[in-house]
């Protein structure tokens, strides 16, 4: 077989792949749409939930809670990521930097229901109710791993005469990492932040263990919280065409809301490109 067959072949391959992904994402979003945009109304937006048996009602306590435990959750895991990245990035060589980026490795690998498991037994269970707070700080160990490594690579591409040459204009260390380095790396640092931001915002089953839901407002962050996700899941296996189609336009939104935190990641790329 000759290479000119050879390389026909191979990008024959490539484009059949290239098609077949395209073909299920758009497949997906125009399903997703079809079904979601016609159900959804202003009361969706404004409205609480109705009990069960009665028609109507939205999900804006639930949109609310989505938007809360997500920013919650990245209060906690940004600085610590951040952190982490920085360490990984300046000490690369070091025994327990290698041992910390494998942990990293396994973490970003580990089932999403495995750390709500796992938050349910840290602060659920000592707490003796779900809440908010324990919603965010599993989101929050999921979105590690994910920001950590985005920063640590992004530093990573940075010049070495960068970083030469704040030290030799007599720059402590730290200085020259937050003010010159990090700087630098800022907008790949801040896309990893938005597509951490994308991966979570739909993720149900930590916080079918932690948050847990509620049909209702939370006044506090120690208890209970509706999320979309969560609020999507319970309509879509609930034996009632209401609900069911409730479910479908809180997808529509879900899928609206990643794709805006998507678009706003390649825009930063390109920006800065």
């Amino acid at each position: 077989m000759n290479r000119k067959l050879k390389d026909k072949i191979f990008r024959f391959i490539i484009y059949i792949s290239v098609c077949v992904v395209v073909f299920v994402f758009l497949f997906i979003t125009i399903y997703v749409v079809y079904k979601g945009f016609s159900s959804i109304n202003l009361d969706f937006f404004i409205r609480l939930p109705k009990p069960v048996g009665e028609k109507g009602g939205g999900m804006v306590n639930a949109i609310v809670g989505s938007f809360m435990i997500v920013c919650l959750a990245a209060l906690f895991s940004v600085p610590l990521s951040i952190l982490t990245g920085i360490y990984l990035s300046e000490y690369k060589n070091e025994k327990f930097a290698n041992v910390v980026r494998s942990a990293l490795e396994i973490l970003s690998g580990v089932p999403s229901i495995i750390i709500g498991i796992f938050v349910y037994g840290l602060v659920v269970v000592p707490m003796k109710r779900f809440s908010l707070l324990a919603g965010s700080i599993a989101l929050s160990i999921i979105m590690l791993p994910l920001i950590a490594k985005t920063t640590e690579e992004m530093l990573n591409m940075i010049p070495l005469s960068i970083k030469e040459a704040g030290l030799a204009l007599g720059l402590k260390k730290w200085k020259v990492v937050f003010y010159i380095l990090l700087n630098t790396a800022k907008p790949g640092v801040l896309t990893g932040i938005l597509l951490s931001l994308a991966r979570v915002f739909g993720e149900t089953a930590p916080l079918l263990f932690t948050s847990f839901g509620n049909r209702f407002w939370h006044r506090s962050i120690l208890e209970p919280a509706a999320a979309l996700p969560l609020q999507i899941f319970v309509y879509a296996i609930a034996p009632y065409d209401d609900w069911n189609r409730q479910a479908w336009a809180g997808a529509f939104v879900l899928i609206v809301l990643v794709c805006i935190l998507i678009f706003l990641s390649r825009r930063l790329i390109l920006k800065y490109k």
